[in-house]
């Protein structure tokens, strides 16, 4: 088995979306991460229920990361 840490290199300057325990969504570039799988992103944006703001440059603790998702068809951010 690979492991989470492959699977993540494969996503690093690539858009993600990141689903937290406390129900908010992040998407931005995943610039990097750690062997915690704490995760680097820029451009985030956080979406809340119905309301969303722009975070910019995030650092997000692995133990809060519920779910990742790379959107399919999601190439290098430009």
């Amino acid at each position: 088995m690979e492991g989470p840490g492959a699977f993540l290199a494969q996503l690093v300057d690539r858009k993600v979306l990141v689903r937290l325990k406390d129900a908010r969504t992040l998407e931005g570039k995943l610039l990097g991460y750690d062997e915690h799988l704490n995760l680097v992103m820029d451009e985030t944006v956080e979406e809340n229920g119905e309301s969303g703001r722009r975070l910019g440059r995030v650092v997000v603790r692995g133990n809060n990361v519920l779910a990742l998702n790379a959107p399919q068809g999601s190439g290098p951010v430009a």
